[in-house]
């Protein structure tokens, strides 16, 4: 048995070949290749502690960022229904729709966040819709299967 293998155990667990490297020590003399400029060449913005510039930095001339016009903005209190087709509920057991039982089938990934039923798909049975908001199409397909909205 001369070509067992060994059993791997955290106690003999290496990276595989030349997966690591060794650490880059700078400043340590000229004998080791990076020494007195530490690999950062002489003077210049990049060779200074911080140096570097920002993403949108063009080299002195005007940023793309400044100079175009800006307009508008963007309201922080945004709130995003999120939307379900009548066609996805069809993953739903029973034929109650509220938040609650859209959330337990997987409709929906958020039970809190407000939910609005859009009308693309066909109810294939009649569905008692409450706790959602419900567009015109969707109302209409809903009532046409008998179903109902209750506020």
């Amino acid at each position: 048995m001369a070509n067992e293998i060994e059993k791997l155990t955290l106690s003999n667990l290496r990276p595989a070949r030349g997966a690591t490297q060794a650490r880059k020590r700078v400043g340590r003399g000229p004998g080791s290749g990076l020494g007195k400029t530490s690999g950062k060449g002489h003077k210049g913005h990049k060779a200074r502690t911080g140096g570097g510039t920002n993403p949108g930095f063009e080299g002195g001339q005007m940023p793309m960022y400044r100079r175009l016009p800006k307009r508008g903005f963007t309201n922080p209190f945004k709130v995003i229904a999120q939307a379900v087709n009548i066609g996805q509920l069809k993953k739903l057991a029973a034929t109650d729709v509220s938040p609650e039982s859209l959330h337990a089938a997987g409709i929906v990934s958020k039970a809190g966040a407000p939910i609005k039923l859009l009308g693309t798909g066909d109810a294939d049975r009649a569905y008692t819709v409450r706790g959602v908001k419900v567009s015109a199409s969707a109302r209409a397909t809903v009532e046409a299967a008998g179903g109902r909205i209750e506020a």
